[in-house]
């Protein structure tokens, strides 16, 4: 692995913001400095970094690291959600069974003793060796080879880990996504793959899609999981994480915890599954106030214990909306006052907003956001906020509302 030079540092810091075709097409003159330089290894360089800019601030910033092609940026954690991880796990050792780029393991050496760092691509694992330290983490031993393999081989007590993590391989034969755990490499629902990795470290931690179905891999992993974390970032669900350990957790008694990592702060939904199922949820029309969980609540299935928790009605089984009269300003996800309730049809929204401008949600709705905004005629953005959805009596209705800022705002 061949370090950037002071050269190409500085032209990779002069082009870093430029369109990198055009810069892969342009000629440099015979005999000048640039025309020395290996043009294709700085534009993929600097292309990586166009991708890592706001996902990775602080690798894009240190201009000694060398970056793996730009699709392995794309499929890398972010620097907050790798960070969320990190403050899961503690102790002396953790081995991170599938490095890829590295990031995770770089959050997972700020919290635990020693990190091996376990990957088959050598040319990843190559990079990994050089940048990690230029990172501060001088804590990591770089490993190439099959995670699951390497691991069966560790024999001696020194080596057993507190932590093992894994991010199994979520494409098929054909590069295609898969999602369901089953379908990734490695296989972790099969028992003796299980075992053996709980014999080789106290605890797991396994991500998977935000896609997943949380409920049918709970029960599939047959009580090995103590908690679930649905980690979303500024209000898209980016993955799902599992603790597993060796002791039997029943479902009731499974730790569900629906986070939003926002720009500097963490919002958190906790709870166990038990208080879900047993929450006391009370149903209403729309009031002065109207609620939207985020998408990791949404996600995490507390449909019932959000209304419990935070004092409000659900507008019906279904339409996971909530409503009150006095605001909830701490509440975990949009608030909205209500304007109008109104019939979903063109010539009673031209009447509620003149414009036909507004932001479109839809919930419990027959139609979708495009075929309701192509029957409204209704143009996007404005200060104007739409809720289409179904109340408790059957009827589908427009909430027309603005936006209140919340405490999480």
């Amino acid at each position: 692995m061949i370090a950037l030079s002071l050269l190409e540092r500085e032209f990779i810091r002069t082009h870093i913001t430029d369109d990198v075709r055009a810069l892969l097409l342009r000629t440099n003159p015979t005999g000048s400095i640039q025309a020395r330089l290996d043009s294709k290894k700085l534009v993929a360089q600097i292309a990586a970094r166009q991708k890592a800019r706001e996902k990775l601030p602080i690798w894009y910033a240190n201009d000694a690291l060398l970056f793996p092609p730009a699709l392995s940026v794309e499929q890398a954690s972010s620097e907050q959600t790798a960070r969320y991880k990190a403050s899961l796990v503690s102790g002396d050792r953790l081995h991170d069974l599938t490095g890829g780029m590295g990031v995770d393991t770089w959050a997972f050496a700020q919290q635990v003793g020693q990190v091996v760092y376990i990957e088959r691509d050598a040319e990843l694992a190559q990079l990994a060796a050089h940048n990690l330290p230029l990172l501060g983490a001088t804590n990591v031993a770089v490993r190439t080879g099959d995670g699951l393999a390497m691991i069966n081989s560790m024999e001696e007590p020194g080596e057993i880990a507190d932590w093992i993590y894994l991010d199994p391989h979520r494409r098929d034969s054909q590069g295609g996504k898969v999602v369901r755990l089953e379908d990734c490499e490695p296989d972790i629902l099969q028992p003796d793959i299980l075992a053996r990795l709980l014999s080789k470290g106290n605890r797991i931690l396994l991500k998977a899609s935000p896609l997943l179905d949380i409920d049918s891999t709970v029960r599939q992993l047959m009580g090995a999981v103590e908690s679930v974390h649905i980690v979303a970032v500024q209000g898209e669900v980016k993955e799902i994480l599992f603790t597993i350990g060796n002791q039997l957790v029943a479902k009731d008694s499974v730790r569900f915890n629906a986070v939003n990592l926002i720009a500097n702060e963490t919002i958190k939904l906790s709870f166990h599954w038990a208080e879900e199922r047993t929450a006391d949820v009370t149903f209403g029309s729309p009031h002065t106030y109207i609620y939207e969980p985020n998408a990791a609540v949404l996600k995490a299935g507390a449909f019932r214990l959000v209304a419990a928790r935070f004092g409000l009605a659900k507008l019906a089984p279904n339409s996971h909306l909530y409503t009150s009269n006095e605001v909830r300003r701490d509440f975990p996800g949009r608030i909205f006052t209500l304007q109008q309730v109104i019939k979903p049809d063109a010539k009673t929204l031209k009447m509620a907003v003149p414009d036909l401008k507004a932001n479109l949600t839809v919930r419990n709705f027959p139609q979708t956001v495009a075929e309701l905004r192509k029957k409204l005629s209704l143009r996007e953005g404005g200060s104007v906020y739409i809720l289409a959805t179904t109340l408790l009596n059957g009827d589908k209705r427009l909430l027309i509302t603005k936006k209140v800022d919340s405490i999480h705002s």
